[in-house]
């Protein structure tokens, strides 16, 4: 617990205290934000604020973790918590790559569509292979080809399912450890368009992750403890790492946030966007509460779900919109709410929706 707190208020003052140097560096390196012509008109006044705020809150967390555990004997520092900061440092370096490019030549489009799928790719596929080949100090690896709810589903075991053929049930968990990155890094990408949107609803989502994986550690299956043997413990390897990582998370995102929210005076960019999916895509996978992480971002699931809406009906109508503009924060822009109050109720939106996985994880179905 003491190296719980100690990395979440580590990360915190690193990103609180020093986020300004960086702002300073990157107006001296001319890293501003570009806006699109085509949002709406009331974000242009954001031209050229400081972008690429991830490698803030990156830097904080790695911080708080890996000094918390060295102050701790190496409590926490373990393969399952390294592998979700190996998707947190992966997908950012995707994200900073696009970001560079769009400050570079001063447009919109940083990598292309495909390039960007294909750096996303290797980063999630690095990871599948890796959490379920290297073990802890038990033998137990941080993740499993089985899709999960609050536990594995024996019925959606992906190897079983290819029973015969290996390696059908391998390929088949990479695509889906892919699709689910892919959806947590584009939903909480297309969340960060208002200030302090998608920082406020990530420290909410992987918040979340800090109980569940508290939760699990002293609820383990692992041999000691007091629910050995109990058909309700959870198989989660190294719950307590997460925990410890996830805070470390949260408390660079808070002390982020501080100077993220409206007027923003740094942007977090792709490079926390991304970052920030990858992070939240490996704590659902090692936790085991992958189709949970429905709820748990349940926020980021709203933003992309009414783009991809969007253009379903405009395709099927020919032309018509079912909202003004997606993602749907746009829509409430273009309706004059002011920004402040769209991103206080998205947040409490997130918050009620993060509540009710959390009720099912720990009142629920499993």
């Amino acid at each position: 617990m003491g190296t719980l707190l100690t990395a979440g208020g580590l990360a915190l003052v690193f990103s609180l205290a020093l986020t300004p140097a960086f702002i300073r560096l990157f107006r001296k390196l001319e890293f501003g934000q570009f806006i699109r012509d085509d949002g709406p008109q009331s974000h242009h006044v954001k031209r050229g604020t400081p972008t690429m705020g991830g490698i803030v809150f990156i830097l904080a967390t790695l911080f708080g973790f890996f000094t918390a555990g060295i102050l701790s004997g190496g409590e926490g520092i373990t393969p399952s918590a390294l592998l979700v900061l190996l998707m947190l440092v992966g997908m950012g370096a995707v994200g900073f790559v696009d970001d560079y490019l769009k400050v570079r030549n001063q447009r919109s489009l940083g990598l292309g569509g495909w390039s960007k799928v294909a750096g996303q790719l290797v980063v999630g596929t690095l990871y599948a292979i890796l959490a379920i080949t290297i073990p802890n100090a038990d033998g137990e690896t941080a993740a499993s080809t089985a899709i999960s709810t609050i536990r594995d589903v024996p019925a959606l075991d992906l190897a079983r399912i290819a029973t015969g053929v290996p390696i059908v049930g391998i390929v088949l968990y990479i695509l889906w450890v892919n699709v689910l990155a892919a959806a947590t890094t584009n939903g909480v990408n297309l969340a960060d368009g208002l200030d302090g949107l998608a920082t406020g609803a990530s420290v909410i989502s992987i918040g979340a992750y800090v109980f569940i994986g508290f939760w699990q550690f002293s609820q383990s299956c692992s041999v000691g403890s007091p629910m050995e043997g109990l058909s309700r413990c959870y198989t989660t390897a190294d719950p307590l790492s997460l925990a410890i990582v996830a805070a470390s998370i949260c408390g660079a995102l808070i002390g982020f946030l501080w100077w993220n929210t409206n007027p923003a005076k740094i942007i977090m960019g792709d490079t926390g966007a991304l970052g920030l999916g990858g992070a939240l895509c490996a704590l659902a996978i090692e936790t085991r509460t992958e189709l949970l992480l429905i709820l748990i971002g349940g926020l980021f699931v709203i933003e992309a779900g009414s783009v991809i809406l969007q253009r379903a009906f405009f395709k099927a109508t020919r032309g018509r919109r079912l909202f003004l503009m997606t993602p749907i924060h746009h829509t409430f822009e273009l309706m004059n709410w002011r920004e402040v109050t769209i991103v206080v109720r998205f947040w409490i939106v997130a918050g009620i929706s993060a509540a009710l996985g959390l009720g099912i994880f720990f009142f629920g179905l499993g």
